[in-house]
């Protein structure tokens, strides 16, 4: 699969410089964390869980968690497990391993990992892995215990994707101690560790907390110090960090407004007035927001539990022309080169030593999302993925 494999390839050539490469499940786990992109989170118990799946394909979504954990009752479990098993069937006859996107499950607890991995048989195929929910030091290690015995079950190599979610981590006594942890143990298993993910509802909600649409992640103190402690422990560029992925977005219908728009007119002006109407409407401005924050402060791909936000994820994260230009720059001058060089682009420098961790974490971005035309930015890219 690939970003923008939706599009055609003639629509891709007028969008790209460089087009996103193809990816898979067995693909180097680090370009899997970086190529997660949105991912969409669905309910278990969907009757028709596999037509969603091929729909979501068909707009562009690249990764999936079905998930058995906090979307569904207590009592719903079974069942849930059950009409996964089916929906697998299906999906396994219809289309085979190479018709999906990245597909994981999120469970409850360590057993289900085993158990489903024996109940499903040979559709284990169209499995990429598991969500572990509610992640620390003390109940990590059971569930990535049961990965590694799933793994010898099936023969075949199975993600995990660790959910930081538990108040532990968020209470300021024991957060420093409780990330070390967790860093000491997921180092064990980087070689099935795509990425780490933030479950920052269960955050506010230690707190009793909500964000509104106009408020980002960011904007609320306990969340972002949160975030900031984990990129510092978890997300490092110096070989020992993992990607993180951003927060979900709650919202995807119109909510009353307090504060304007977020979104400035310029950009969609005379091309796409349209386009941004309906962005604020269904308070996207406000995700888009979130995810230049996310960006900005580290972090690499998003939950989503709405197929409308899947746009504008892909959309901000294909690479500019400019950022790939001041990337391969930085790169060319050499791991032992040094100094300022001044961007092509005559807007700003560009120091090959701090900014070498940058450049290569940007080149990853460049291959598995793209990079744009010069002169096509993220409108046209958000333009392209909502058509």
């Amino acid at each position: 699969m690939r970003h923008y494999g939706h599009l055609s390839a003639a629509r891709r050539r007028e969008l790209f410089h460089r087009e996103p490469v193809d990816f898979g499940p067995d693909s180097p786990v680090r370009t899997v964390g970086f190529a997660l992109g949105a991912t969409l989170y669905a309910p278990a118990t969907r009757p028709r869980l596999a037509d969603d799946i091929r729909k979501q394909v068909q707009t562009g979504v690249v990764s999936m968690v079905l998930c058995l954990e906090d979307s569904i009752s207590d009592a719903d479990v079974p069942a849930a497990e059950e009409n996964l098993l089916r929906q697998f069937r299906r999906l396994a006859a219809d289309d085979g391993p190479d018709g999906v996107p990245l597909l994981f499950v999120r469970v409850r607890e360590p057993s289900q990992i085993l158990d489903l991995t024996s109940r499903l048989g040979e559709d284990i195929a169209l499995l990429t892995g598991f969500v572990l929910p509610k992640f620390t030091a003390a109940t990590g290690t059971a569930f990535l215990e049961a990965a590694q015995a799933a793994e010898v079950l099936c023969g075949r190599r199975l993600l995990v994707m660790p959910v930081l979610e538990s108040p532990e981590l968020l209470h300021l006594e024991s957060r420093q101690e409780g990330l070390r942890a967790v860093a000491e143990l997921v180092e064990k298993h980087r070689e099935r560790i795509p990425a780490l993910r933030l479950g920052v509802t269960d955050f506010c909600a230690a707190y009793g907390l909500r964000r509104t649409p106009d408020a980002t992640a960011y904007d609320v103190g306990l969340v972002a110090s949160v975030i900031a402690d984990v990129v510092n422990v978890l997300g490092r560029a110096d070989g020992s960090g993992f990607t993180v992925t951003g927060p979900v977005w709650e919202y995807f219908r119109r909510q009353e407004r307090m504060f304007k728009p977020q979104l400035r007119y310029t950009p969609f002006s005379g091309r796409a007035e349209q386009l941004r109407a309906r962005l604020i409407e269904h308070d996207i401005d406000g995700l888009l927001r979130e995810i230049e924050l996310d960006r900005a402060n580290g972090l690499m791909g998003k939950t989503c539990i709405h197929p409308s936000h899947v746009p504008p994820v892909h959309a901000l994260s294909v690479v500019s022309h400019e950022e790939f230009s001041d990337a391969a720059d930085i790169l060319d001058a050499g791991p032992g080169g040094g100094g300022v060089l001044r961007s092509s682009y005559t807007n700003k420098m560009n120091e090959v030593k701090p900014h070498r961790a940058w450049a290569e974490r940007t080149m990853l971005r460049a291959e598995v999302f793209g990079v744009a035309r010069d002169g096509v930015d993220f409108v046209d890219l958000l333009a392209a993925g909502n058509a």
